[in-house]
Formats: C-alpha cells, structure tokens, sequence
C-alpha cells in the first residue's frame, strides 16, 4: 500500500473520511421525515451549479452550494404547500437542473469529461483548496446536525407535537433542508451528484435494522458511512476502479449483511417481550381507521404493541391503533 505516501491519495482518504460522517448525519433526518431521495433531488438542481462555475471561471464547489442552498430551500416550499401538484413541481425543478447543468457546460466550452468528475466523482483529484471547503462545510454539518439532534428529531418525527412544544418547525425543516444541500456538495467529489442519495440513504438504513434508538441509529450510520467511504477508496485504489460507485457498492454490501441480522434481532425482541410495560388506561380522543386500512396488526406484525385497559394497541404511524370489530380506533 505504498501509494498511501501520496499527497493526492492523502488528501481523498481526508475526503472520504469527512463526507463518510457528514453525508448520513443529514440522511438520518431526511429518511426519518420518509425523504430519503431528496438528496438526489438537490444533486440533479446542483450540477447547474457546478456548470455555473465552469461558465463563470469561478470555484464550482461554491456556485453548487449557493445554487444547491436555492433549490434545496424551493424543494421545502413546495414540500409544504405544493399540494397534489407537488410532485410534478419538484420534478421539473429536477430535471431542469441537470438539463441547465449540460447546457451551460456547452457554453462554457467545457467538455462531458469536466461534468462527470461531479456527476460520478473524482476523489483522487482533490485539491488542498477543494479539501478545505470540504472539509470546513462538513464539520458544521456535523455539529449543527448531532448539536440539535433533539429538536431536529421532534420535528422530524411528530411536527405537530413539536409545534404544541413550542418548536419552530418550519426554522427546523428549512435547516435540515440547507443541511441537506450542503451535504450534497460535500459529497460530489467523492461518490458524485448522482450517487450522493445513497451514502446519505443506506448507511441509515443499515443502521436501522441494528438499533432502535433515534441517536444510536444516527452514531451508527455516521460510523458505517465513514467505514464504507474510507474503505471503498481503499479498495477502488487496489483494484483500479472508479471510487464513487465502489464506494457506494460497499455501503449496499453492508445493508445487505446487515438485514438477516436484524430480522433476526426483531424476531428475538418478539419473543422475548412481545408487549410493553402496561399503562394506566385513560379516556383518549380516537377516530375510526376504515376497514381498508392497509396493515392487518396482530402479534407478530412487528409494530410494538401496548396493553390498554381490556385491548392491545398497536403503534403504527406515530399513532396507537387498536382493533375493533371490522376497522381500527387510531388514538
């Protein structure tokens, strides 16, 4: 391994190593709020960012922040009052951004070559500027996203609970949102704009079949990113192939070890205690969840399950379903 003497590997496995931390931080929020392709999103809007750069003669790690940042906050204003038409507004905003992105790229003279070092990443040529942006960006990532874990969590989970607590959501969400942003441009020298959902997804998603905890899942997906950035370039750099997809490859390997073990653990945690501690039983107000409801509850459906008086209610969607005759009551 003696090409870890040089400078350029160096500084990649520096790379690697802060995008590892940083990119599951913010996925861990963004899956908890079922959002897991945002980042995908906000990386199609930032190639017209980093073509912005190429155009201009400026740093594209700036220009696709700054674009990044823009788009990331328009995706949370249409998230919250879209309405039905919401899914079509983000995907034209999707698909011109990366339409921008090749067309001023052409303006600019610049080759497919250029954009693809953004699009599927080019870690072995970061620069020491690149790697003090990058560096310096993924470090307030990291604290702003295990500093308000808390707060970010509340809002994540139960919005409506977090504004009764007196939370300013709509502050949180936007944070997470410019968090998630940031995070992108983070990543895309290192696994690229097309790739970077994934080590911001599955790292998460892998840690999820190992805990329970809102915090252990995020150390651990914080952890096993770094593990699959750090040692996906170790091993791209062994067999010569391109570091962003092995990367992400390595991170799929994980999940994939990882998910009979946490059926297994599940299956385990049935078993040995199928209810939780009883609590007192008290007037709530309900309302009647139809017939169709789409989840038969019963006890080995795998959603935790509460003694209530004279019935067992089922947690399901921040909610306590309790059957009853033909439909559930959802307190």
């Amino acid at each position: 391994m003696s090409y870890l003497a040089y400078d350029f590997v160096q500084r990649a496995l520096i790379a690697a190593f802060v995008t590892g931390l940083a990119a599951p931080a913010v996925g861990t929020y963004l899956v908890q709020r079922r959002q897991a392709l945002m980042g995908d999103g906000i990386g199609h809007v930032a190639v017209t960012g980093v073509a912005l750069g190429l155009v201009t003669n400026t740093s594209p790690t700036v220009t696709a922040v700054v674009v990044a940042i823009a788009g990331a906050l328009v995706i949370e204003v249409v998230r919250q009052r879209g309405g039905a038409s919401g899914d079509i507004a983000l995907a034209l905003l999707f698909y011109g951004g990366i339409a921008g992105g090749v067309f001023l790229t052409g303006l600019a003279d610049q080759s497919a070559t250029t954009l693809n070092t953004y699009l599927f990443g080019s870690i072995t040529t970061v620069d020491i500027g690149d790697l003090w942006v990058t560096g310096g960006l993924a470090v307030v990532v990291v604290a702003v996203a295990v500093g308000l874990a808390p707060r970010l969590f509340a809002v994540a989970q139960d919005p409506e609970f977090a504004k009764v607590a007196g939370i300013r959501v709509t502050a949180y969400n936007v944070l997470v949102s410019v968090l998630a942003a940031v995070t992108v441009t983070v990543a895309m020298r290192t696994v690229g704009l097309l790739l970077v959902s994934a080590l911001m997804v599955v790292p998460v998603a892998t840690a999820q079949q190992l805990t329970r905890a809102f915090r252990d899942t995020l150390l651990l997906a914080m952890a096993l990113g770094t593990a699959a950035s750090v040692g996906g370039l170790l091993v791209s750099a062994e067999i010569d192939v391109a570091p962003g997809a092995t990367i992400v490859l390595l991170a799929l390997a994980g999940f994939a070890a990882a998910w009979p073990v946490g059926a297994w653990l599940r299956r385990r945690r049935r078993v040995t205690a199928p209810f939780a501690a009883p609590v007192l039983a008290r007037e709530e107000p309900h309302t009647v969840v139809p017939e169709e409801h789409e989840h038969a509850h019963g006890p080995d459906c795998g959603h935790p399950a509460i003694v209530h008086g004279d019935h067992v209610d089922y947690v399901h969607d921040g909610h306590r379903h309790a059957p009853h005759g033909g439909h559930y009551d959802e307190h």
